[in-house]
């Protein structure tokens, strides 16, 4: 990998290097202190979701493998960091292990925005094949210029509206809607699709912003809506599954680089095993949240995809115009 000076590193405000690099000795991302080698991860997901219970998973066996020899230390809840705080610390080796949406890595590996279109995989099982095929191993290596490494996805379900007002039953009903969505191009595009005006909110703060009405609405998949008690606010949960954009367990390369071909074995086997604990996690997390959801008297409606699915043609329309490889590479997915 070509070595570039602080300078010119990618999206990186230059004062966040400086206090990342001050932060390197006080988190310690890839010590070994009396032999061990110690990685720390971050996320921002509630203890009680069924991704950090991959995590903590993973974190389980890697000991195991490594008989004590490697560890991971999980930080949950946003200790160290928002979703790109964290990213871009783990850019510069301050941190080593972090979860995160494919939807936000847009703005760090432009060719992973192709997993956020909108229906873009035909059902569970086709997304399963693409992940775990060629493609999905060429989308975990993207980062590697921009210094983070794929070590695999996790399912993170199907996103839909969720909104205070009034059910989402086809795409006229988000017109004039405050919808928050995440740092993704891709993701305000969609909205804008439907008509509706895209507001980027912070998740950590999304509770507040639906509370005080700078937002109308949102959408997640139903474990994120039931363990961030954004439902206490949104009753209203529309499941049109407009796009399933995946989770990634990304690790910085400039701690991989750090590690031996041993411990890049036993980190990279962990995460395969906690993506497969993750998939069944996540098929029952969804049950139940549907339930506990709908016990605390969320009004759940299944709209018609179709009107859904013709609304964002013009999404892909612009795509074939603006960036004709990544409609090849969505022409390759849906037709694999």
């Amino acid at each position: 990998m070509t070595k570039r000076s602080f300078n010119n590193l990618p999206r990186i405000p230059r004062i966040l290097v400086g206090l990342s690099l001050g932060l390197v000795f006080l988190l310690g991302s890839c010590s070994k202190p009396g032999g061990v080698r110690i990685l720390k991860l971050g996320h921002g997901l509630d203890t009680s979701h069924p991704v950090h219970a991959a995590m903590i998973f993973m974190a389980e066996r890697v000991e195991e493998k490594s008989d004590g020899a490697v560890k991971i230390q999980v930080y949950p809840n946003q200790q160290l960091g928002s979703e790109r705080e964290l990213v871009e610390l783990l850019q510069i080796g301050s941190l080593a292990m972090t979860k995160v949406s494919t939807a936000a890595m847009e703005g760090f590996a432009p060719e992973i925005k192709v997993l956020s279109q909108p229906y873009l995989f035909r059902d569970d099982e086709h997304q399963l094949k693409v992940l775990q095929g060629p493609i999905g191993k060429d989308l975990l290596a993207a980062g590697e210029k921009y210094w983070f490494k794929g070590l695999c996805f996790y399912d993170a379900g199907k996103r839909s509206f969720y909104t205070k007002a009034k059910p989402v039953e086809n795409p006229e009903d988000i017109k004039g809607l405050k919808i928050r969505v995440m740092e993704s191009p891709t993701a305000v595009r969609l909205i804008q699709s439907f008509g509706g005006s895209p507001t980027p909110v912070s998740f950590g703060e999304l509770y507040t912003a639906l509370q005080q009405g700078i937002v109308d609405g949102a959408e997640n998949n139903p474990p994120s809506l039931l363990t961030s008690r954004h439902y206490e606010v949104c009753k209203f949960y529309s499941l049109n599954e407009h796009t399933a954009v995946p989770d990634m367990m990304i690790v910085s390369t400039k701690v991989w680089e750090r590690l031996s071909d041993q411990e890049k074995q036993w980190l990279q086997e962990a995460a395969d095993e906690s993506a497969t604990y993750q998939y069944k996690l996540w098929a029952e997390s969804v049950e139940e949240s549907m339930r506990i959801l709908q016990e605390a008297g969320v009004e759940v409606s299944y709209p018609d995809k179709e009107p859904f699915r013709k609304a964002v043609e013009s999404v892909y329309e612009a795509l074939k115009v603006n960036d004709p490889e990544m409609y090849e590479l969505v022409e390759k997915i849906r037709s694999y």
